[in-house]
């Protein structure tokens, strides 16, 4: 590649995207010397829709589903042309969700169909990812880890068995049916039930598998002499 990569990880919260996301970070500034731009969604880089995207998030109704689609889409685009893409050229770019998760929230709030929530988002983002990274765990097992971490707010309407298991089924869903989903770019589902340097090391061999890295600068120097 001549940049480095775009990388999204997702999850039901609770499979360790936090805790992937900063082993990745360490291994690039270990390897390569750069410093990663970690980015979280929603990220509000176009302002005009905050308030859309916070009302919408929190108290979703069928009056707002529109309009905080039309705000995500927005905001997304904003994200990708003001941060993500002008960052490519000299860092990496890891981020805490993009588009899976969008697409389950819609799926499981407004009972919308997965193909309608991508194409509308995928078609304003301006940018795919070059990798997906979907961490996969049974629901139990998840929000038992997420309610363990000191600190995180749960939501009674959203942090419940019955709809994390909804989410999980849509993430499956998506994740096995890919080439109708191709704003997510190339996906890689990865075991959260495992040990973290196990799934680690299967997200950086994911990254190794299609090309994504450049060649360590010890390694260019070793060539050279």
């Amino acid at each position: 590649m001549d940049r480095y990569p775009y990388i999204v990880i997702e999850g039901l919260d609770g499979t360790g995207k936090t805790t992937l996301r900063r082993g990745l970070f360490r291994l690039f500034q270990g390897l390569y010397q750069v410093t990663p731009l970690a980015i979280l969604t929603t990220n509000f880089t176009a302002p005009s829709t905050a308030e859309d995207l916070v009302d919408g998030k929190y108290r979703p109704t069928p009056a707002n589903r529109d309009r905080y689609l039309a705000a995500l889409a927005a905001d997304k685009h904003a994200t990708a042309t003001r941060l993500i893409l002008p960052s490519l050229p000299q860092r990496p770019v890891i981020a805490d969700r993009w588009l899976l998760s969008e697409i389950a929230f819609f799926s499981v709030k407004h009972d919308q169909d997965p193909k309608i929530t991508h194409d509308r988002l995928s078609a304003e983002s301006a940018l795919v990812p070059d990798l997906t990274l979907v961490l996969t765990l049974d629901e139990e097992a998840a929000m038992e880890r997420a309610q363990a971490r000191a600190g995180d707010a749960t939501r009674p309407d959203w942090d419940v068995l019955e709809i994390q298991r909804r989410v999980r089924e849509t993430y499956q869903h998506v994740s096995a049916t890919t080439d109708a989903f191709p704003g997510l770019g190339p996906v890689a589902v990865l075991d959260a039930g495992e040990e973290r340097a196990h799934v680690l090391l299967t997200a950086w061999n994911a990254l190794l598998d299609r090309g994504l890295l450049p060649e360590p600068p010890y390694a260019q120097q070793e060539m050279t002499t």
